[in-house]
């Protein structure tokens, strides 16, 4: 495989990959325009902040797959990939303990102005009176908003503390996060209101998309209590930027590591929200700690060899919904062209394969192929089916 980097990766993991046998392209400086032109006959395109828009996917003629090294990936056009048929994936999971560990820094920075006092430290200034004042976070109540890795590692982390968590009931959750939810002992309440209401903190930990855009809004900041800390380690993209202005203005504290239109290189960073006295800021370095580089490499590798096997991971792009009507089973033997056969009818009677698997049974002499289907199997298709010379057996049945 022909691997590009579009942003700086561990030496060390770069040699795993080299010692597979993929060929590396390595180019930390390439930007979402620079990109169209550099992408090229690769392969695999990886990525940690860099943006991938629409260009670099249809300029990617060899362009399989893109692979997000970290979580999010609103940073790629995932629709513009889906139609050309380029899988993206991701790393989930493994910045979990980095990013809650930001947030809980900067929890306590918010709570005891350490970054004001700091600054006067610096500047040769002494004044214990003012900065004696701060609630501290014993008994304190947090909100979590997105209970996924990253907020249920700050549960855990905030229980230390004496803090009690909070988070919103939901439907549909795994039940790894359901026992996790439990163990960390965290309470749940029925709505976003009663969140805001309740939590002395609030903290964002959800993907940037159409849904979640702006969703910290006047009405959202309305709600929390007067005097609560808002901690956003997620998505700039998440809070509609004046309105959290006007409430920093009415006494709301806030921790950010994450703003909207975010510089792409070192330089001036003018932002009226990163600058607001009532700020505590950090320049989007949740997951910038060694122990959670070295994880998400790991992930990397981990999706790239499995890949290459035949096997794909944490693809976020798939249709989640099938629309097959249909599962078709064909046991047949293990020949050349039978299954070329079987689509060849399939083919002609105008039904399209959704997805498909097909197993070698023991002995290499007979398969199974499980092929879902969108279009009516009748029984003349069966018939047609069960007709071609090395089929053993064709049946089927309606997916509901």
């Amino acid at each position: 495989m022909k691997l590009l980097f579009a942003d700086a990766f561990p030496e060390p993991s770069l040699a795993v990959l080299r010692e597979a046998g993929h060929e590396i392209t390595i180019d930390p400086d390439l930007n979402g325009d620079t990109l169209p032109d550099a992408i090229g006959d690769h392969n695999i395109l990886i990525v940690r902040s860099t943006k991938v828009n629409a260009d670099t996917i249809t300029n990617g003629q060899q362009l399989s797959m893109v692979l997000r090294a970290g979580a999010g990936t609103n940073t790629i056009d995932k629709a513009a990939a889906a139609d050309a048929g380029v899988y993206v994936c991701n790393v989930p999971g493994q910045n979990s303990i980095a990013v809650a560990e930001l947030a809980m820094g900067l929890l306590l920075a918010v709570d005891r102005r350490i970054a004001d006092n700091v600054a006067d430290l610096r500047n040769n200034q002494w004044d214990k009176k003012k900065y004696s004042k701060a609630d501290g976070l014993f008994g304190k109540t947090l909100g979590i908003i997105g209970v996924g890795s990253i907020g249920l590692a700050l549960a855990e982390r905030a229980r230390a503390f004496g803090i009690t968590t909070y988070a919103v009931r939901k439907d549909g959750r795994s039940t790894e996060v359901e026992n996790r939810i439990r163990a960390t002992g965290v309470k749940l309440l029925d709505t976003t209101d009663e969140l805001l209401a309740t939590c002395d903190i609030i903290s964002l930990h959800v993907p940037a998309n159409d849904a979640t855009k702006a969703m910290v809004d006047a009405d959202f900041l309305a709600k929390m209590k007067p005097d609560a800390v808002l901690l956003n380690t997620s998505r700039g993209e998440l809070i509609d930027e004046p309105a959290l202005v006007a409430a920093l203005d009415n006494g709301l504290r806030a921790g950010l590591d994450v703003y909207c239109n975010e510089p792409s290189a070192t330089g001036e960073f003018n932002c009226e929200l990163a600058s607001h006295p009532n700020v505590v800021g950090t320049h989007h370095i949740g997951a910038s700690t060694e122990q959670s580089q070295a994880a998400i490499a790991a992930g990397v590798i981990e999706v790239i060899e499995s890949y290459t096997a035949g096997q794909l991971l944490n693809c976020v792009n798939m249709e989640v919904v099938s629309a097959a009507t249909a599962s078709l089973i064909v046991r047949h033997f293990d020949r050349v062209g039978v299954l070329a056969q079987v689509f060849d009818v399939l083919r002609r009677s105008g039904i399209n394969v959704e997805t498909m698997q097909n197993q070698i049974f023991a002995g290499s002499n007979a398969a199974v192929a499980t092929i879902d289907v969108a279009g009516a199997l009748g029984d003349d298709v069966l018939e047609a089916l069960n007709n071609i010379d090395d089929v053993i057996q064709a049946t089927s049945w309606k997916i509901s």
